[in-house]
């Protein structure tokens, strides 16, 4: 495939290796902030080719995973509302509230809920019944709040007033700098999320470098992508150096998409907002404003987000944070596994513990 295979070739990547291995002179330890590197890296291999020097951890970038168990019971609420018909990502529809009870089990017991590919597909979906309440239970970062906010603007140009969203949109940065704040966390460098930069924009991340002397380069996700952009870390830190760099400039540019962030700007402000293991982060969340409040379903149905309950044992809010990793939990591979989950983490296809059980000889070891 075009534009793909270029970026999965052996050649290129074993060259990349040697490169990555000649550029490490130091030890570092390597934040991947989103989950579909974390995915990536697994899938391709690469953990167990990489100099022993450079160690990866991941970090809270699943948009699924760091939404707290309090708004997946809010969900739940909803979809149990008479004359309610939830419109929902895939990986949301399988994740456990602080009970255990997921929006799929409220579908099984007769509550109206879809899986659609985008909020469109929800507002369609309004489109088509008109005498149900569809509500979009919005998660995700800044990759996906700019086709959210597209949606609310053509809900209230077609004047399809039975479409609402519940915004649990996050942004990317504050969390980081939470993180960062914590000195047992101890990192070197950040490879930050393409997906996300495409949005924000390289620059975004200089705060992060400048206050914490580190290393902080965007990437995106083939092999050599990933590669490339250690290889610019590895070199930072040998020279000691804390900056901004961008290691996927065919999607990624200095500034971002200016378009995309006024949209969302018209649509949403800052909130506080609880993440799923991190707790409440003052202005990490994104709220629908007042003059489109119409579209909001947390206030127009007014829905009460409950107190956040964690299920007993499972360590995904540690892993979440980068302190731990799945094989440590106690519950990960025996109890909670892809087919019978405990925590978000082993939901998502961008979680770290369902990569850990796919892709790290786990699962070998527990079915064998």
């Amino acid at each position: 495939m075009k534009y793909v295979d270029e970026f999965r070739d052996p050649e290129l990547t074993a060259h990349l290796l040697h490169e990555l291995t000649a550029a490490t002179t130091k030890p570092f330890r390597v934040m991947e902030v989103c989950g579909t590197h974390t995915m990536a890296i697994f899938r391709s291999g690469l953990r167990g080719l990489l100099p022993p020097e450079i160690e990866l951890i991941s970090g809270p970038g699943c948009p699924v995973c760091v939404t707290s168990a309090s708004h997946i019971d809010a969900f739940l609420q909803m979809a149990e509302l008479p004359g309610t018909h939830l419109a929902v990502f895939g990986d949301l529809f399988r994740v456990p509230g602080s009970n255990g009870t997921t929006l799929a089990h409220a579908r099984a017991r007769g509550a109206k809920i879809d899986v659609v590919y985008s909020a469109m597909d929800g507002l369609e979906l309004a489109r088509q019944n008109p005498t149900e309440q569809v509500i979009f239970p919005g998660i995700g970062f800044e990759t996906t709040t700019p086709g959210i906010a597209a949606t609310i603007l053509a809900a209230r140009q077609q004047n399809i007033d039975n479409f609402m969203v519940f915004s649990t949109h996050k942004t990317m940065l504050p969390p980081l700098m939470a993180l960062l704040g914590d000195p047992a966390l101890g990192i070197d460098g950040l490879l930050c999320p393409g997906h996300v930069s495409s949005i924000i924009g390289a620059a975004a991340y200089q705060p992060l470098a400048e206050e914490n002397h580190l290393a902080c380069v965007v990437g995106g996700f083939e092999p050599t992508d990933i590669l490339q952009a250690l290889i610019l870390m590895a070199r930072q830190i040998g020279e000691g150096r804390a900056e901004v760099e961008n290691a996927y400039t065919r999607a990624v540019t200095w500034e971002g998409n200016a378009r995309a962030r006024s949209m969302v700007e018209t649509i949403f402000e800052p909130v506080d907002m609880e993440w799923r293991g991190l707790g409440t982060i003052g202005g990490s969340g994104l709220a629908i404003r007042k003059e489109f409040s119409g579209f909001d379903a947390q206030s127009r149905l007014s829905i009460t987000v409950p107190e956040s309950k964690e299920p007993p044992g499972c360590l995904c809010g540690q892993i979440l944070k980068g302190i731990t990793t799945p094989p440590a939990c106690p519950l990960f591979g025996s109890r909670c596994t892809p087919s019978s989950p405990i925590g978000p983490c082993m939901v998502s296809s961008e979680g770290t513990c369902s990569a850990w059980f796919t892709y790290g000889n786990y699962s070998e070891k527990i079915l064998s």
